[in-house]
């Protein structure tokens, strides 16, 4: 899975996918009330998310090269 940069998405842990999943569904929401509605700030929601998993994942990457 890839996003919107290029980049490939991190392993989620359980909490994050629920994370994601209720802001994606919050957009839906927000998708049925109309064309132009603001969902910017989910979607920066979402990409936080993803950030820590990212970070959380090279971090993890680094404890294993260094065993």
């Amino acid at each position: 899975m890839t996003s919107n940069n290029g980049q490939k998405t991190p392993p989620l842990t359980a909490g994050e996918k629920a994370q994601v999943g209720w802001y994606v569904a919050r957009m839906c929401k927000r998708g049925i009330a109309g064309e132009g509605v603001y969902q910017g700030d989910l979607e920066a929601k979402v990409e936080r998310v993803i950030d820590r998993a990212r970070e959380r994942a090279e971090k993890n990457a680094k404890q294993d090269k260094r065993k």
